[in-house]
């Protein structure tokens, strides 16, 4: 009996000794390291694709010549295709050489039917962020596509919600739904739940920034810009490319940005209300980066594109908008020249519409 009792007691142990390392083993990442120190990272460029060959979509859609003529360009500029398997714990170490990340959002036929043979037969890595709702559905991959193509391993499947509606517009409960959900559907249909997110329409607001960043190990916007050491984990940048932004001597000129390292930037809210619109926007820059004074911003508030009015005092810019952002969103991009090297980081802004 005593013998008995021993070993219930520590089988008792033995549990919650599970129970605890689980529980520690996934507490939020964003608890991760986030110091923030100039490195001059090379940075990771990520590039954003959706349709293939769909010309009736222009807006999403990229010719597979042009597509093609993009990867060449990158392999003659001797960048080096970024595997993600290992991004979150490669995240904080700075690249001494630039990379190239490849992203394609909502697993659309036309991705599987052209896109896919090529980047096979080359093996270039790349995320596919898969939205569970439509999946099967006419235009889309099945599930049976996802699974062969999961299977290599220079693809990662990335999560990009259930539904692919404009989450921001919903209640906050209705965007945990919507991404449980999802979970669900992957750990039925592939195994697991993958632990990339992108936002749709790259729109987020700071509560489904913070709760991604609970229950992921990265996610990706829509903005422009490089990724480096000191970006926020869950507010990666991208650069996307369609008919009309994917033009060969654009795309020459984008894969050859660097990053622009910031310590902080400010607000941290991405949806702007009647009351914080326009935002007081400001950035902190390291004091080791030079040439401060050559950057330019660029920004669209009143539906406008012009140059912002920009203010630098001890590596603190500052930019005085000359009005508030219009309904849908609200963009700023800025450029630095560091002594020949372009550097360029851009922000974007859900703008709600007044009831």
């Amino acid at each position: 009996m005593i013998v008995k009792k021993i070993f219930s007691f520590a089988a008792s142990i033995t549990s919650l000794f599970i129970l605890y390392f689980f529980y520690f083993s996934t507490i939020s990442y964003s608890e991760s390291n986030d110091t923030k120190r100039y490195s001059k990272d090379e940075g990771i460029l990520s590039i954003m694709y959706h349709r293939f060959n769909e010309s009736k979509y222009p807006s999403t859609n990229i010719q597979m010549d042009v597509f093609k003529k993009h990867i060449e360009l990158i392999k003659d500029s001797k960048f080096e295709f970024y595997n993600p398997k290992n991004f979150y714990e490669e995240f904080d170490v700075p690249k001494m050489n630039k990379k190239i990340l490849i992203t394609i959002d909502d697993a659309f036929e036309s991705f599987y039917k052209e896109a896919w043979p090529y980047l096979k037969k080359n093996k270039i890595p790349f995320i596919l962020f898969v939205s569970t709702e439509p999946v099967g559905k006419r235009g889309y991959m099945t599930w049976d596509q996802i699974k062969e193509i999961e299977k290599e391993d220079f693809v990662t499947i990335g999560h990009h919600s259930h539904t692919h509606e404009y989450l921001i517009d919903k209640k906050n409960d209705e965007f945990i739904s919507d991404t449980e959900k999802a979970n669900s559907i992957f750990l039925n249909k592939i195994g697991y739940v993958p632990d990339l997110y992108s936002y749709p329409f790259g729109e987020y607001s700071k509560f489904m920034r913070d709760y991604v960043s609970k229950n992921f190990k990265l996610s990706f916007g829509q903005h422009s810009g490089v990724i480096d050491i000191n970006k926020d984990k869950f507010e990666l940048p991208r650069f996307p490319m369609n008919e009309k932004y994917g033009k060969i001597e654009r795309f020459k000129s984008i894969i050859n940005y660097l990053p622009l390292e910031y310590k902080k930037l400010k607000p941290e809210e991405k949806s702007l209300q009647k009351e914080n619109n326009p935002p007081e926007f400001t950035v902190e820059f390291f004091k080791e980066q030079k040439n401060i004074e050559n950057i330019t911003c660029y920004s669209n508030e009143g539906n406008k594109w012009e140059k912002s009015k920009v203010l630098i005092n001890n590596k603190i810019l500052k930019i005085k908008f000359r009005e508030a952002f219009v309904p849908r969103r609200g963009r700023i991009n800025c450029s630095l020249n560091d002594n020949g090297k372009w550097r360029w980081f851009g922000v974007q802004f859900i703008v709600k519409k007044l009831n």
